[in-house]
Parts: C-alpha cells; structure tokens; sequence
C-alpha cells in the first residue's frame, strides 16, 4: 500500500506489536535488514568508548585526546550522512545502504591494525563516514516503505537494535579481555566489528527501492531537485528547526554515552566485569526506551515524546552523575537512565521523515540529522577538555543539560508530523 492512499490520522492496532503482523513481505524484509543495520551501527561506535581507557593507558594519550576521536568520528559522521543523503536521491535508498555498509566494515578492520593513536583516529573518522551514511538512508528507506499509521513503531522498533549492537559490543569486550591482555583484546574487538556487515549486505539484496521515491526520481515531467533547494525557502525553516533539534537530542545522548563507562571505571572505581553489569543495566533500559518511544510516538506523537523526555533525561543525569548516591542505587537508576536517553531517538526518524518533501528527503533528513550528530560531536570532546578542572560526572552532566534544554525549546516550536502521509 502507498503513504498516499493512507489517512492522515489512521493509527492502526494500539500494541507496539501489531504492526507487524499487517506488514507485507517487502515491508517485513525491510524491517529486519535495516535493524540489522541499526545493530551493527551500535557495535561499531560503542567499541570505542568501551576501549577508551585502554588506549589512553598504552599510548599515554590525554583525556581531551582521546574525546575527540570520538569527537571527529561523530563529525565525520555527520558529513557522511548528509552526502549519503543526497546520494539516496540520485541512485536510490538500498544502492547507498549497500556501499555504506561495505564502507565502515572496511574501516573497522584497519582500526585493528592501527600501529599508534594517530592512525586509530584516522581510521575511525573514516569509518564515521560510512556510519553516519548507513542511518541516514536506512531512517529514509523505512520511513518511505512503512505505510503512515505504523511508521513510528516500525522506525523506532528498528531504531532499538543500536541498543541489542551496544550490548554485543560489552559482550565482545568481555569475551576479549577475558581471553586476551588489554593490549591484544581492543584489536580484536575492532576486527569483530568489521564482521556482521557480510550478512547485512547480503539481507539487503532483496530489500526492494521505495515505490515513493522511485516515482518521484523517475517522474520525467518534474526536474530533480538540487540538494541546496533544502537551504532555500520554504523548506529552509523546515532544516534549520530539525537541525537544531537534532543537536539537542544528540549532544546529550553522546555526551553520556562516550563518558560513562570511563567514568564507572575512574570515579567509581570498578573493573572491566563490574563495569559490564553497570552498563547491562544502562543498556537493557536502553532497549525498553527505544521500543515504548516507538509505541509512544504513534501514540502521543513526535512532539509530545520529544518534551517528555527533554524534561526527564537530564533530571536522570543528575541523579546518576552529581548526587552521591552508593553503587548499589547507581545499579538500579542505570536502568530508567539508558530509557528516557534512547526512547525519544525512536520519534526522530520518523518525524524527519515526514517533514522534508520525498525529493529532498534524502538530502534534507540527511543534513539535518547529521548537522544535529556534527554540532553534539563537540560534546564529548568539551567534557574530555572540561574533566581536567572538574569531575568527569560534573563535566557530563553540564554539557547533557545544556543540550537536553535546547532540545525541550525546538520540541516546543516544531510542529506534530504524526500520522502525515507522504506526497
């Protein structure tokens, strides 16, 4: 069926698992290749992370060094992302999925053969690129094959395999520092990263090109669009506001994300084991938050899930960051810290989706997510730079309110996308 045929109000079933069941087989094989994709997304950027205090120790590299690797992995990212985007409109959705994902497992392999910190960082910008491509025309691919009253449970469902790749990739780093010294393990860490993408390429063969876009690249009568009418009028405020949005919603969840596990290890003083049951935590919440936000944001819509958790995931920082509060609390309020930090991630596909028009969608969703990942990439590398005159959890927690708080202000501008079919 086509977004064009759809309602714009039909919300289908009520369950989050619903959806499923009505989707067609193009719609279902595009679901699980694209959550494959999602998946290997979160084992590829949270290796580093994971290792971050490793490589700090063997090369003798700074904290603020060491923040912006992953500072100039997001930014590479970022400009991935947006060149994915327009490249989605010239040669189709899949065809970029494809040489995105081939990209980054090229890259992952030469991350564990880095012979100094210099080439790691290299390599991992240049993975960044392929990473940042992969979500962008995976977030256009489904939110386009998706009928409109199941989008937002179908993307964001997809959307919570980033959380299933975080927890493959504190899997990995159990299995490998268990069997290897600290020196050895990271190396194979990357190298097994570079190893699921082999099935996701294949899955993706038979994941057929939106009907939508395929009309609107092949529509003889109507010129195609050129990527810089996104920066023109009317669709420049439509970028702007979603840029903007998509900066608060980032630089707060990579502020978190690239500092916690140094920060349970540094400052709470806990092992490698002790630090994988902390993050276990962090992470199943993580996976519960994407999948009620999926369920929320048909529900309530992209807006109202947006200020909900603006509001509540910078109140968990705090509490998780600042407040002296024993291990044992950490542990527990792990858990809501890692759902209100992802569910709001399951709206964002979707609504960008829906804001920009199918001939520049690519190029739009892939700018104004991607500028949003470039600006909240200088996060983690401020909180490395600020950690050396405060405490790394007071250095988080800064930066995560800041943009938590412009985040809640653009979700009070922008407007509700729910339900809105495609044209």
């Amino acid at each position: 069926m086509s977004d064009l045929q759809e309602s714009s109000v039909a919300q289908g079933g009520n369950g989050l698992g619903e959806f499923y069941r009505e989707l067609d087989p193009m719609e279902r094989r595009t679901f699980w290749a694209c959550f494959g994709g999602w998946v290997l997304d979160g084992l590829d950027f949270m290796l580093y992370p994971l290792v971050i205090g490793t490589i700090i120790a063997q090369w003798q590299v700074a904290p603020s060094s060491a923040g912006f690797a992953v500072t100039l992995t997001l930014l590479a990212s970022a400009v991935g992302g947006w060149g994915a985007g327009i490249l989605s409109d010239r040669i189709g959705r899949v065809r970029t999925l494809q040489i995105t994902i081939v990209w980054f497992s090229v890259f992952s392999v030469l991350c564990a053969m880095a012979q100094n910190f210099d080439q790691l960082i290299l390599f991992r910008a240049l993975l960044g690129i392929g990473f940042g491509g992969e979500w962008t025309a995976g977030a256009v691919l489904m939110g386009e094959t998706i009928r409109a009253r199941y989008r937002g449970r179908a993307v964001g469902s997809v959307q919570s395999g980033w959380a299933v790749g975080w927890a493959l990739a504190v899997l990995v780093q159990l299995v490998f520092y268990t069997a290897f010294p600290p020196e050895q393990a990271w190396r194979w860490m990357f190298a097994f990263g570079a190893l699921p993408a082999l099935l996701v390429a294949a899955l993706r063969r038979y994941v057929p090109e939106p009907r939508v876009a395929e009309r609107a690249r092949k529509d003889s009568d109507a010129p195609r669009a050129p990527f810089w009418d996104i920066f023109k009028p009317p669709v420049l405020r439509i970028t702007v506001l979603t840029a903007l949005l998509g900066t608060g919603a980032q630089g707060g969840y990579y502020a978190i994300t690239t500092w916690v596990p140094l920060y349970l290890k540094s400052e709470r003083h806990l092992s490698v084991i002790g630090t994988s049951g902390y993050l276990a935590v962090l992470i199943a919440g993580s996976f519960c938050g994407y999948l009620t936000g999926a369920w929320l944001s048909d529900r309530i819509g992209r807006r109202r899930l947006f200020q909900l958790f603006s509001l509540a995931s910078p109140l968990l920082v705090i509490a998780y960051l600042v407040l002296p509060i024993p291990n044992s609390m950490m542990l527990l309020l792990g858990f809501p810290l890692g759902f209100c930090a992802s569910a709001y991630y399951s709206g964002l596909g979707p609504f960008f989706t829906e804001m920009f028009p199918t001939a520049l969608r690519g190029s739009g969703q892939g700018f104004a997510y991607n500028f949003g990942r470039g600006i909240g990439a200088l996060f983690p590398g401020f909180v490395g730079m600020l950690a050396s005159s405060l405490s790394l959890g007071r250095a988080i927690t800064l930066f995560a309110v800041l943009a938590y708080g412009l985040f809640f202000i653009m979700a009070c501008i922008m407007p509700e996308t729910r339900g809105r079919a495609l044209q």
